[in-house]
């Protein structure tokens, strides 16, 4: 019997086989856990639908994370079906493709600012505010996905740094809040990994490469690396841990300073 046997999930944020919310729902299902998937439009549906079925998963709905009303309609739908929920993985970040390249403040204008922030950190809180009713009584647990980013200037990455900035924030404050309802709530900085979000970053692939060869462990991570840590999070093995941010980035985060390989010895 799996850690998280016993356990409702709902997974929003699968785009392909490839994304960091695969890893996580495919770690979730082996460790017994039940999962529902969200998309947030009809092509997305016809991919992750199939994805949710090879799991044994019959639940998905449609969900813009940016429309209160589907947000809502998503929640009524695992309350008619599940009538609980145990774990909400918050896998969705977005910023208008000219924001996130070139010059940070020249690219950065006051529109794509908003999307960015409301795609990738309020949709947290408003996924959240849906979840609560569904996990009274019960040792829930939130999850995000965040980004170093958040905490140190990335080439490129320009406003998503500022969005995951504040859903860091907002793992802290939300944790503060529903903790003495017996929620937790925290999130996981993955190292970079090839999926389709990151396809759109400038740089994506020489970010692969420095990471890979300045790490402690000198590889880059990968989903199931993460899916591993979300299912652990998620679980009541993680039953004291709140508020974090969890590095899963083979201890990228940890070096300040790294000489090539070739120079070492």
């Amino acid at each position: 019997m799996g850690f998280l046997a016993g356990k409702r999930a709902l997974i929003v944020g699968v785009a392909t086989e490839r994304s960091i919310a695969w890893g996580i729902a495919q770690a979730m299902h082996r460790e017994g856990a039940e999962l529902a998937f969200s998309y947030p439009n009809d092509k997305l549906k016809e991919r992750v639908e199939p994805l949710a079925h090879s799991i044994g998963s019959k639940l998905t709905m449609p969900l813009d994370v940016t429309v209160d009303g589907q947000i809502d309609a998503a929640f009524d739908l695992l309350k008619r079906e599940w009538g609980h929920l145990d774990i909400l993985i918050h896998a969705v970040a977005f910023a208008p493709r000219e924001a996130i390249a070139g010059s940070f403040v020249e690219n950065t204008s006051r529109e794509a600012f908003r999307i960015a922030h409301d795609v990738s950190s309020y949709s947290f809180t408003a996924l959240a505010r849906g979840a609560l009713p569904l996990m009274a009584g019960r040792k829930g647990a939130l999850l995000t996905l965040s980004y170093l980013g958040a905490v140190r200037s990335i080439p490129a990455y320009n406003v998503m740094g500022l969005a995951k900035a504040s859903l860091e924030a907002n793992v802290r404050f939300m944790a503060a809040d529903v903790g003495p309802r017996g929620i937790r709530v925290n999130g996981i900085s993955a190292g970079p990994i090839k999926t389709l979000a990151a396809a759109g970053i400038a740089g994506f692939r020489k970010m692969l490469s420095h990471v890979a060869e300045v790490a402690p462990m000198r590889r880059n991570v990968t989903p199931e690396d993460v899916g591993n840590a979300a299912a652990f999070l998620c679980s009541d093995l993680a039953a004291g841990i709140t508020g974090e941010i969890l590095y899963v980035d083979s201890g990228f985060n940890t070096v300040g300073m790294s000489f090539p390989q070739e120079a070492e010895g």
